[in-house]
This record gives structure tokens, C-alpha cells and sequence, in this order.
């Protein structure tokens, strides 16, 4: 079984009106050193062992379901599950 951490962002390129919001609460608190903050998601999966390539899965899964492409950018890490 593996484990795979996905970990979803807004673009660069794209306003994140909820990371700005927090930057702007962490600066009312005196966290003044602190100089961007995006917002993303973070997804943990496990999956069994398949016929199919993984990372063809999860790159299947990333783009048609759990990302929005056009706007938001992913990447994954995979790890090993100790059978119990």
C-alpha cells in the first residue's frame, strides 16, 4: 500500500484574496517578518497496489477531480505503507 501526500496551490499568477487576508491578520498581530502567504490544500491518500502506474493515477486524479487546473498548480509524494 502507498501513501500519497498531494498538496494543491493557487497559481502564482492567480490573487489569493484568503492569503492576503491572513498576511494582513498576521501583520495586526506583530508578525511583521512575514512577507507572502499563499493558501492551498493539502490531501492524503492510500491506495493499494495496482496494475497501473501510480503516478499515472495520481496524475489522473489530481487533474479531473482534485485540482483546478486553469488556476491551481499540484505536487505529490509518495511513500511507503508498513503492512501491519
Amino acid at each position: 500500500m502507498k501513501k500519497v501526500k498531494v498538496y494543491v496551490t493557487l497559481r502564482e499568477s492567480v490573487l489569493d484574496p484568503q492569503g492576503s487576508a491572513v498576511m494582513g491578520a498576521l501583520h495586526s498581530m506583530n508578525y511583521t517578518e512575514v512577507s507572502d502567504v499563499r493558501i492551498g490544500k493539502f490531501l492524503e491518500l492510500q491506495i493499494e497496489e495496482a496494475d497501473r502506474d501510480l503516478d499515472i493515477i495520481v496524475k489522473e486524479m489530481c487533474e479531473k477531480l482534485l485540482t483546478n487546473t486553469v488556476i491551481e498548480d499540484y505536487r505529490y509524494e509518495v511513500e511507503e505503507v508498513a503492512s501491519k
